[in-house]
């Protein structure tokens, strides 16, 4: 009798050192497509008027482009990468130069009823690959939520805010792509990875 309780508790503690492993691991890794993502730096607004250097691969402290928006609004696109998993990853920083608080337009959002039932987002992004003739719209998961920075309304004067956007993937011998958001400017941008 006594060894068989024995065992049982060894088999117990087995499970849970399997458990808690599992469950640092899963805790460790990376969200894949179908994931509600985040940006890997921080998704909240700054202070200054500037972005913080941040720990995202392939980002750069001087960005790739900035495009121009209305009333102030300025998008740096720092990143632009590509994934095995067949994405492109579009990272930047949403930057309010005004002098005061604004209302993020809802044209960012997009006009497709799926995304803009999601609240406020980047889903109005696309990318245009004028070789292949094809433009890329924001993914979506399972249940219809774009696949960017959401949640968002306001932007105080001088705050910025870390935003993503994640696309499928134009064919790899694409490396340069135009960038387009409604009521930005649009610019040219190079796709690494």
């Amino acid at each position: 009798m006594r060894i068989r309780f024995t065992a049982q508790v060894g088999r117990g503690v087995v499970a849970m050192a399997v458990a808690v492993g599992l469950a640092a691991g899963v805790a460790g890794c990376g969200g894949g497509a179908g994931d509600d993502r985040k940006p890997h730096g921080s998704a909240s607004t700054t202070k200054t008027g500037h972005s913080e250097p941040s720990a995202q691969e392939g980002q750069s402290d001087e960005p790739m482009a900035e495009l121009r928006g209305s009333d102030g609004l300025v998008l740096q696109i720092t990143s632009a990468q590509r994934d095995s998993g067949g994405f492109v990853t579009v990272n930047g920083t949403l930057k309010n130069d005004g002098a005061k608080s604004l209302l993020v337009p809802s044209a960012l959002s997009g006009n497709e009823t799926e995304i803009i039932r999601n609240g406020t987002s980047l889903g109005g992004a696309t990318l245009v690959d004028s070789q292949g003739k094809k433009r890329y719209y924001v993914l979506r998961d399972t249940e219809g939520r774009p696949l960017t920075t959401t949640g968002f309304s306001t932007i105080r004067a001088g705050d910025s805010l870390a935003v993503f956007m994640q696309f499928p993937a134009p064919p790899a011998n694409t490396s340069e792509v135009e960038f387009q958001l409604p009521t930005f400017a649009s610019a040219s941008i190079k796709i690494s990875g």
